[in-house]
């Protein structure tokens, strides 16, 4: 059943607060000359496939407006394909066609829509619509990810993903974003995805917060997801610590989905990720936090 949040209410379970997190880890730990590097899909593509980190095959990037006349020879080529904004946050401005019926585009929700819905949406795109500062942007068309069999019994629409909060190199907690009818079909929890914690140890699943409340099942499919454990979690975690090798920032959350032929993928990884991760784990940040720098003092 839903339960409101009734914890952290004397942090004694370790809460990482939004000024904290600011204050003391982003600010800190996050140079601003090097949010380019996660806030730009564009250069976190490259910057991992120079690193032999796997990342969805980027198709095409449309930089101007005069590159629409050319969208239709594009697209054509692919049945399926995302196309998002390189500075985008959130989730917003992401379109995901998921086929191609004579003259019209299937979007991940079965509406169909035309070629000039996906040009005045490109276009929206490059106004700047969707990005971080409204600045003008561009547009990433890239493979789009099918999603691996192992979360069937679990979750049945969308491509879920795995956020893991990555400090100074090391993982500090993670949890598996499902995407929900409400969220139509995207991981992104304030759209209305579930939330679920995951063990950092052998990744097995715990807690869970949906619209801010506490749930131990799918609110789709009623599905309960204890005793589920994320195969090969050990290649997700090493996944994990690489990117925090990738760029010059030690406070980053790191999503990455797993594929049903190519595998775990990262992508994208987030300079500033949320505090709801703690509400899906029921426990707070601060205490891994502290033990890696404790450790790293040690040290």
């Amino acid at each position: 059943m839903l339960k409101k949040l009734k914890f952290f209410k004397n942090n004694t379970l370790g809460l990482l607060s939004l000024n904290a997190r600011n204050g003391k880890y982003i600010s800190i730990n996050n140079p601003r000359k090097y949010y380019p590097t996660v806030d730009n899909k564009l250069i976190t593509k490259k910057l991992a496939i120079e690193n032999n980190i796997p990342v969805p095959e980027a198709y095409h990037i449309v930089k101007s407006y005069k590159d629409l006349k050319n969208i239709k020879n594009i697209i054509d080529k692919y049945s399926e394909f995302v196309i998002k904004p390189a500075n985008g946050s959130g989730g917003n401005g992401i379109l995901v066609i998921t086929g191609k019926y004579e003259s019209y585009y299937q979007k991940s929700n079965k509406i169909l829509i035309t070629e000039e819905d996906i040009i005045y949406h490109i276009s929206n795109i490059l106004s700047g619509m969707y990005s971080l500062g409204s600045h003008q942007d561009h547009a990433l068309i890239e493979y789009k990810v099918n999603p691996s069999p192992i979360f069937n019994d679990i979750s049945t629409i969308g491509v879920p993903d795995i956020r893991i909060i990555v400090y100074k190199k090391i993982p500090a907690m993670a949890m598996l974003r499902l995407p929900t009818n409400l969220s139509n079909g995207k991981a992104n929890l304030h759209q209305g995805a579930l939330g679920v914690g995951i063990n950092l140890e052998d990744g097995a699943l715990k807690g869970g917060v949906f619209k801010k409340r506490l749930i131990s099942y799918h609110p789709d499919t009623l599905r309960k997801y204890e005793n589920f454990k994320i195969p090969n979690w050990d290649e997700i975690l090493s996944l994990s610590k690489k990117c925090g090798n990738l760029t010059k920032l030690g406070y980053i959350g790191v999503d990455i989905v797993i594929d049903k032929d190519k595998g775990p993928l990262v992508l994208e990884l987030n300079a500033r990720p949320g505090l709801s991760i703690q509400i899906a784990n029921r426990c707070g940040l601060l205490t891994s936090l502290n033990k890696i720098d404790n450790a790293q003092i040690a040290y």
